[in-house]
This record gives C-alpha cells, structure tokens and sequence, in this order.
C-alpha cells in the first residue's frame, strides 16, 4: 500500500482526528510519509508515549525521501485549502457545516480524487449540486483521550453541558436563553458553558456573553469556563455532567456531544445534519428543526464570499425545553445512558482506520 498523509498535527479538531489515525497506524506498525500542513507538531494536548513520538518522526522525517506523486495522498482539511494537492490522487477527509456549496466549493471538490465527508447530510448536498466523487465516513471516539471516570461529581443538582465555540452557527445565545427562562437560578439544575472561542477577544467573549446573551442579568447557575488546556481535563468536563445540549445549526459530526454520549451522557440533539450520523432516538432526546436561518454572523460567516455560503437550522424553544425536562426524567431513573455508552463500539477508531485505508 502506497500512499503519504498531509494532515494537521495539533490541538484542534482537525488535528485531534490526525492523531487518532495516527495512532490507529501506530498500532497497525504502517509506517507511512507525513507531511504535516502548518509550521507547527503541537500534541501538547495529549499524554503520548515515547514510541508513538519516535514513530511520528520518523515519518515525517521520510516525506522528502519517499513520497512519490504517483502515490495517493490522504488530506485531512477545509474545503478552501484542498485545491492544493501534493500526489494526481487525493483522497480528502473533509467538513461542511452550511447548505449551499459555492461554484469555488464544488469545483475543488470535484477536482479532487475522492472526497469524504463525516455526514451524510453534506454527502447528500454536494451530489444534489453535481459531484460525483463525494462518499460518507463516519468519525470515532477518541480511545486515547477519553474515557468514563469512577468519579461522584454532584449529587444535589443535575448538571447540563454546553461546548463548542461561542458563534452563531451553535445556536448557543438562544439555547442558553431559552434554558435560564426555564431553569435559571434553580439550585436543582446547573449549566456549564464551555464555549470559550480563541478567535475572540478576550473582551469580546466577555461582552458578548455578560451583555447579550445573558442581557446583562447574574444566574447563579451557570458557569462560563476558560479554554481547556488538556484533553484529560476536557475528559474531566465531559464526564462531569449529565446531559450534554446539541442544538447547533450546523455541524460535520459534533464531537463534543458525540464524545459526552458515549461516555454515558444523555443529549437533548437537534435531528439534523451531522448529528444524525450518531444520534438516534434510542440514545438521545432528539428535537426537530423548525426551519432554517442564514448562516451570516458578520465575524466568521459573510454574504457573498466565495467559501461558507448558506443557512443553519433553527428549532422552536418551547419544543428543546420539553426535550430538556424528558431529559431530566431519564437521567433522574438511571444516571447512565447505556445505549450511548454503545457508541464507542459503534464508532470505534479501528473502524475509523480501517475505513479511510479502504479507501486508499
């Protein structure tokens, strides 16, 4: 098997899916040329082990002595940066969170090889527009950085999630708001927000949040949390609540609640885009769109660009409230959702290696 990867190797979301495959290599002992995409190999997120380190090196170190552009190359990137490619066969592992691919969007999607998407939703939308090289891969639960904790956090009040960075595309001033109408300043329920976006500054995030969202009100009930450092303590967090709220209006896949579900969380998810790759009624609270809204925020989504063109989905609150207090009944009967602990098994990262060398 020939082939070379050019992927992020950092903290992000991008660069934490490279390194679960990575480390799924690792285990297989495929040793492979990396080329990493940016200046920087930050894994300083992660407990690593020496051989995993050495082994990274290695490759990286070999990219300019066996790659060959005969071979095919794996990407793992945005739309906007995949027309370069370093091999005639590139095979992208990419993400799409909106509803309308521009003229520029699709036709670097059908300038590559092979084009996967994490959501079906996306796979739909890109061939209704014309490609015919666009296929569906599921992502996986992180095994190396996540995992249930023996641990009794809080037992007089049932602790909801909210994660992701603060923008408008996660719904999280209306989520928020909606909740504190409902349960705000109620000591049997407490929402942690770890919304905290490194794109913002520091005073922006501040305003937004204190004057915006909560329109300058206290809840005593609610905690905004600083940038997370460690993918431990993110673990930390994750296993920290009991429910985890999805309701952005466009996602790829929706790591955090995918990862909060499988480790035995409940989620009140919005049944729409990439969620549905994972959430079913079985082992969420699924709450329908009501409709669609633009996309455009004026900081990372702006009308008539090139890239990131479209609209979100939006939902009724009355309805995610209803979803909040079924939710509530679930965890008050069993504090585990079982059926969501199933999804490390369901979406494992063997499978998830095992499915992109496929299509290699």
């Amino acid at each position: 098997m020939d082939f070379s990867l050019n992927l992020p190797i950092n903290p992000v979301s991008f660069g934490q899916i490279s390194t679960i495959l990575l480390r799924e290599l690792y285990s297989k002992n495929i040793n492979v040329p990396i080329c990493p995409i940016g200046q920087n190999v930050d894994l300083s997120t992660q407990d690593l082990d020496q051989g995993f380190i050495d082994y990274l090196s290695n490759n990286i170190n070999s990219f300019y002595l066996k790659h060959n552009r005969k071979n095919n190359v794996f990407k793992l990137w945005h739309i906007n940066g995949a027309m370069e490619s370093m091999s005639e066969k590139q095979i992208l592992l990419s993400f799409y969170e909106l509803d309308n691919p521009t003229n520029a969007e699709l036709n670097i999607v059908s300038n590559n090889y092979k084009v996967l998407f994490t959501s079906q939703y996306t796979v739909d939308t890109f061939s209704k527009a014309g490609c015919k090289n666009v296929k569906y891969a599921p992502l996986c639960f992180d095994k190396y950085n996540f995992k249930t904790l023996d641990k009794q956090y809080f037992s007089d009040r049932i602790v909801f999630n909210l994660l992701g960075k603060l923008e408008k595309r996660k719904n999280h001033k209306k989520v928020i708001q909606s909740w504190v109408k409902k349960y705000g300043n109620d000591r049997r329920y407490h929402l942690q927000c770890s919304i905290f976006n490194p794109f913002l500054k520091p005073e922006d995030q501040e305003h937004l949040i204190r004057n915006v969202i909560l329109e300058g009100k206290n809840y005593f009930n609610i905690s905004f949390l600083n940038f997370i450092q460690k993918n431990a303590e993110y673990n930390d967090l994750l296993n920290s609540a009991d429910i985890v709220l999805g309701m952005s209006g466009g996602e790829g896949w929706g790591l955090p609640e995918f990862h909060s579900v499988a480790l035995g969380k409940y989620g009140v998810i919005m049944n729409e885009h990439g969620y549905k790759s994972w959430a079913n009624k079985d082992n969420c609270t699924l709450v329908k769109s009501n409709g669609k809204i633009e996309a455009y925020d004026g900081v990372f989504f702006h009308k008539g660009q090139q890239y990131n063109q479209g609209n979100i989905f939006d939902f009724d609150e009355n309805e995610f409230i209803d979803a909040c207090d079924k939710t509530i009944k679930k965890v008050e009967s069993d504090k585990i959702n079982k059926r969501g602990l199933k999804l490390q098994d369901d979406f494992s990262s063997e499978k998830f290696c095992d499915n992109i060398l496929k299509e290699l």
